[in-house]
């Protein structure tokens, strides 16, 4: 689908239905036709189809603009279904008037009915299909209650052609496609000619959607073709589906098929972008690590496939990481490498006082540098640098203070040595470092057995930033003080 080859301005649009949170394959949706606009010099739109008044929320239009204000991806033209009920309903009877549409007065189908489409699926009321306009006109006017529906050609109708650019020729017999409803008995349009009426109106010239719209695209091509416009372009993307071949849903699989859960549990939006366009896409080099402008240059429907794309993550979930594909997350914390601590550090600062901890934006930025390689999720930051943030740091196995091939009487005899000599240092690194060393020297022990009981007693754990600047971040006081604690916790 080259779009050179198309005079007509390209315009796509995101057409989402405000009725649950921002799915992630809504949201990959979104990322396609904002990456197809962006690199053809398009027009990318937003519309909300939001029709259904039973089961639109407030909450989920929220969600909505929540989840892709976080992706930091704008759009151009912004449109309510619901305030263009005019033109859908003038669409539908200007296709009545041409005679491809038909009032039914049974309700849902009842009666009189053909079944001799595929499995005996019901196709139409013959009874209303051949009603005279003469009797329809006078029923209606008499108030009786009728849906509007398409005529759809029935002898030597032959067939509904489409190209899709993902699928490949799609053909499917007129003559299998039942007289589908254009507005039901209380003059609300369908989602079928909604949204074709918006695309003809709004000009779009290509649908990038989930393939679990490619079916209904029979119907739409008859309603593109029956209200004089040509049909767009169309590309249906792959299903998103779980480890076990489901296709993703909150009901079965729960948060980790919203858009937010990846917000809140600390993934950065370019990383997001990065993964999700991974699923069902990739580009001729096989590339996995891409920035978003990367990702606009390279992104072509060429490079979609047609096989379903798996989210890998574990049910249940072991751990909070494993709720996520690891793709996802090894993503994540290489766009968190890749960005500047100034710009790293200020992401992190909110979430470490969302978690209740008042912390001052210039030492944040001290330890930032010493977190950036061993955190892969923002909220790691909680966990990494947890001995940063607290006063009093939380029990520990007092055994964590004993050194490699070393023991108690070792690990106190380093720990007040530690407390004479950091007292007269200065708590740069290359003090402390030339400190540290020359203190190991002087108890005649290897400098690992003199580094691990103070980072044991500074940081409750061995696990932990580089010693000498952990020091010089905590600062002279609290490492004296946490030191001085170790020691007698290890009398």
């Amino acid at each position: 689908m080259n779009p050179s080859q198309n005079s007509t301005p390209l315009r796509v649009r995101f057409a989402p239905s405000p009725t649950g949170f921002l799915h992630v394959g809504s949201a990959r949706t979104f990322i396609f036709n904002w990456l197809y606009a962006r690199h053809n010099g398009g027009t990318m739109i937003l519309r909300l189809d939001d029709t259904d008044i039973e089961r639109n929320t407030d909450a989920s239009v929220a969600s909505i603009f929540d989840g892709l204000k976080w992706l930091g991806l704008n759009w151009d033209e912004e449109y309510k279904q619901s305030e263009r009920l005019a033109l859908h309903q003038k669409t539908a009877w200007d296709i009545f008037e041409k005679g491809l549409a038909y009032r039914d007065f049974t309700p849902a189908h009842a009666g009189d009915s053909d079944k001799s489409g595929a499995q005996g699926a019901w196709l139409f009321n013959p009874g209303m299909r051949e009603l005279s306009r003469e009797q329809s006109d006078r029923r209606a006017a008499a108030g009786e209650s009728f849906a509007l529906r398409f005529r759809v050609p029935r002898d030597g109708g032959g067939d509904v052609r489409f190209v899709d650019a993902v699928y490949g020729e799609q053909s499917k017999a007129a003559a299998d496609i039942e007289d589908f409803a254009l507005l039901r008995s209380d003059g609300m349009p369908t989602y079928h000619l909604a949204s074709c009426a918006d695309d003809v109106d709004l000009k779009i010239s290509h649908i990038i959607r989930g393939q679990d719209h490619l079916s209904n695209t029979f119907k739409h091509v008859l309603i593109f073709e029956a209200a004089g416009a040509h049909p767009p372009r169309f590309a249906h993307l792959p299903l998103l589906v779980a480890p076990d071949g489901t296709k993703l849903s909150k009901r079965r699989h729960g948060p980790v098929v919203s858009v937010t859960t990846y917000r809140d549990a600390g993934f950065l939006p370019q990383a997001f972008i990065n993964f999700l366009c991974l699923l069902g896409w990739s580009p001729k080099n096989d590339r996995e690590l891409m920035s978003l402008n990367e990702l606009t240059g390279l992104f072509s429907l060429e490079g979609i496939n047609r096989a379903n794309a798996v989210v890998n993550f574990k049910e249940p979930a072991p751990t909070p990481d494993d709720t996520f594909d690891p793709k996802a997350v090894w993503l994540n914390a290489e766009h968190i490498r890749g960005l500047a601590i100034e710009d790293l550090s200020a992401l992190l600062l909110p979430v470490v006082e969302a978690a209740g901890f008042r912390i001052d934006p210039a030492r944040m930025l001290k330890i930032t540098p010493l977190i950036r390689e061993r955190i892969r999720l923002l909220r790691d930051v909680l966990t990494t640098a947890d001995f940063f943030f607290v006063d009093q740091l939380p029990p520990y196995d007092s055994a964590e203070l004993i050194p490699q091939k070393g023991d108690a009487a070792m690990a106190l005899k380093v720990l007040r040595k530690a407390q004479d000599v950091l007292a007269q240092s200065e708590f740069t690194h290359d003090a402390l470092d030339q400190t540290l060393r020359a203190a190991a020297q002087d108890l005649g022990i290897k400098a690992g057995q003199m580094f691990q009981p103070i980072r044991v007693a500074v940081c409750g754990r061995k696990s932990a930033p580089p010693l000498f600047e952990t020091l010089a971040v905590l600062g002279k006081d609290t490492s004296l003080k946490r030191i001085a604690q170790a020691a007698e916790k290890i009398k």
